[in-house]
């Protein structure tokens, strides 16, 4: 199977989804898969996260699913359990980096300032989620802070405020892997069987991202 983190660098974007019923993780996934978008972070916000990830496990295999706010260790124990072959958070927490390690399970903490990221390194951290992207200062400011840094091989994934429209001026930052995406799969477009509005974001963002990793090559 190949690496989660292979596959998200592959298409640049992963989709940020809080999902609040477990009827609608098959639907979800068929309009992600029909969108060329492989890929899922489904995160811990809602009840039904773990479920929603056990049923795509069981049903849709070809969807690479991750696992999103995981805040402790009972998250990631539920994420793993369900089926979530990588995981992320907001923050940096030592101990949820060091059990995701015990586990094998490819883990992105979320930082904001060198400070954060200087912890995360110590830890062996390579991949870290850029978090809150859009207030944190944007690309300009992503690139600044990873540059002290660009000798250990960092990585990042800014999520937060990251739009269709700048998609591009993250990716041109060299250390960016990927950029996350709530606008994606919205809640409200999943709640109101919005599915097709679903599958043409992920088209659009599949193509915009192939479009900017390309001229990175």
């Amino acid at each position: 199977m190949e690496n989660p983190i292979d596959v998200i660098a592959g298409l640049g974007v992963v989709p940020v989804i809080a999902i609040e019923r477990a009827s609608d993780a098959v639907p979800l996934a068929d309009a992600l898969l029909e969108g060329g978008l492989p890929v899922a972070e489904i995160t811990f916000r809602t009840e039904a996260a773990a479920d929603v990830l056990a049923a795509i496990r069981d049903t849709r295999p070809e969807l690479c699913i991750g696992a999103g706010t995981i805040l402790d260790r009972g998250s990631l124990k539920r994420a793993i359990d369900s089926g979530a072959r990588f995981a992320l958070a907001p923050g940096y927490d030592p101990e949820i980096v060091e059990a995701a390690g015990a586990a094998s399970l490819p883990f992105c903490p979320g930082i904001m300032t060198p400070t954060d990221l200087t912890l995360a390194t110590a830890r062996g951290v390579r991949l870290a989620k850029f978090f809150p992207a859009g207030v944190a200062g944007g690309p300009k400011a992503l690139a600044g802070i990873a540059a002290p840094f660009a000798h250990l091989g960092v990585r990042f994934i800014p999520t937060g405020g990251v739009t269709q429209a700048t998609i591009g001026d993250w990716l041109a930052v060299k250390q960016v892997v990927a950029v996350g995406g709530t606008w994606i799969a919205k809640t409200e477009d999943i709640r109101e069987g919005r599915f097709a509005e679903i599958t043409r974001n992920a088209a659009e963002a599949v193509k915009a991202a192939k479009e900017h990793l390309e001229k990175r090559a």
